[in-house]
């Protein structure tokens, strides 16, 4: 079956065919690094891994891009307001997002570039595009002519008659204020580069026009973001590629935003919530499931009863997964996938509709179970398993095992905890005290622990507390 990918420039899902066969090559904007990652930003890297891993298991070979935007107004903001230097709050904040990215299981990126190190490439793209007519000079800064390229909005869908174009301060000389920066001449006090238009430094939208170029060549396979990014930034970065010669991207794929209140959570509204702060509160793991199984386009509304139900609805795959272990040892991930769960992926990556399969399976693992049918458990776990390493969410994948290893010492501790009231329970039960018996299992469960008795003794998880 063919991929079909749902293309922002078209408004439709078409059948995904490779510029080159069997190579995918993507550039993701990634992330503009005035501040550490709230989880919206991370859901973006996350439903682009998602796609990376997807691609990888259909057999493709992926180049993914991702840049880093490490100079802009922002930026320069915050190093103003914090009394540091640029380049130190930027550093820092890439590291905190790779952080991000690396705690909840995303796939490093074949190059990470940042707009600093890209000066020379992004001079040239100015150049062809003054050099075409496309662009002017004005105070020191370069401005593209939107009323120069034809195709200019058909990403965003939008009138240019009525179009507000997003500015920054300081940004005199325009012919036409719908006009954007593509370089922005030095204020006192800012950082700057030397070019032949004077001292400056790039405008958000060129620098991802150049690195695309620089990695991936004049044309590649999708250009992808968050749902925002549409216009201005994507917007521009189409017509300043295009009318610079480059065919730029055959697809756009947009991840919706992760909402407070109905807002898109944001910064500068100050209802982020930050990912150094979840993954504290949180598994990583249970982080990557609420923010990697709703289906990309789509918003997710944040509240703390659905980060609770997301880590219920997990750890019942896991017990599942950890009841066929104790049962059967290692269980390797099948060769093949449920055909549902292929056709689901294939479809826009259908994850919500993919995850239904792998429920399914658990259902079905979990009677097999009960009717005491090893093999047939063992069939479903190797099942789940294929299916939750595709999605990076397999909790035997060495990944999530260290993770569970630094909670080892504590685990063991409250297991010896928990047998020592389970072995009290049971003295109960064997004196038929039965109250005294339901009442300790009560107490557990309400301390957040479930209780379920086998053949072979009691055996307890976590639960909802």
């Amino acid at each position: 079956m063919t991929i079909r990918l749902y293309d922002t420039s078209t408004r439709q899902i078409r059948d995904f065919t490779p510029l080159v066969p069997g190579c995918v090559s993507i550039y993701l904007c990634g992330a503009t690094v005035q501040a550490p990652p709230h989880i919206g930003h991370i859901r973006s890297g996350l439903n682009f891994d998602i796609l990376q891993r997807w691609l990888i298991h259909r057999g493709y070979d992926v180049t993914f891009v991702r840049n880093v935007t490490n100079i802009d107004d922002k930026v320069i903001a915050k190093s103003e307001e914090q009394g540091r230097p640029w380049w130190a709050i930027a550093h820092a904040n890439e590291r905190a997002f790779n952080q991000g990215y690396e705690a909840l299981g995303c796939l490093p990126p074949a190059a990470e570039p940042r707009a600093t190190g890209h000066i020379p490439q992004m001079v040239r793209l100015i150049q062809e595009l003054l050099d075409s007519g496309h662009a002017y000079a004005a105070d020191g800064s370069v401005y593209f002519d939107v009323r120069s390229y034809p195709g200019y909005l058909a990403l965003s869908h939008q009138d240019l008659a009525h179009l507000r174009q997003p500015g920054g301060e300081g940004e005199s000389g325009k012919r036409d204020q719908r006009d954007f920066a593509l370089w922005k001449a030095a204020k006192p006090g800012e950082p700057s580069w030397e070019t032949p238009w004077g001292p400056g430094r790039p405008g958000w939208h060129l620098e991802c026009s150049a690195m695309a170029r620089e990695y991936l060549g004049r044309e590649f396979d999708i250009h992808g973001g968050g749902l925002d990014l549409v216009f201005p930034h994507h917007e521009n970065e189409i017509a300043q590629s295009k009318a610079a010669g480059d065919p730029f991207a055959r697809f756009w794929l947009h991840n919706a935003w992760v909402t407070m209140a109905g807002e898109k959570m944001s910064k500068s509204l100050g209802n982020s919530v930050l990912v150094s702060e979840m993954v504290k509160r949180w598994r990583p793991i249970v982080l990557r499931y609420y923010l990697g199984t709703p289906h990309y386009r789509s918003t997710i509304e944040y509240s703390e009863e659905a980060l609770r139900e997301a880590e219920s609805a997990f750890r019942r795959i896991e017990g599942f997964v950890q009841r066929v272990v104790e049962l059967a040892g290692t269980v390797e991930p099948a060769a093949e996938l449920p055909a549902a769960f292929t056709e689901a992926m294939d479809e826009d990556l259908g994850v919500p509709q993919a995850m239904a399969v792998v429920h399914t399976t658990v259902r079905q693992g979990n009677m097999a179970l009960t009717a005491d049918d090893k093999d047939a458990a063992v069939a479903r776990l190797a099942e789940v398993r294929a299916m939750l390493g595709v999605l990076g969410l397999d909790p035997l994948d060495a990944h999530w095992a260290a993770e569970e290893d630094q909670g080892e010492e504590l685990r063991g501790v409250v297991d010896a905890l928990v047998h020592l009231v389970l072995e009290q329970r049971e003295a109960a039960r064997a004196r038929k005290d039965y109250a005294t018996a339901d009442a300790i299992r009560d107490r557990l469960g309400r301390s957040g622990l479930v209780i379920e008795d086998t053949p072979s003794g009691p055996r307890w998880q976590l639960g909802e507390t």
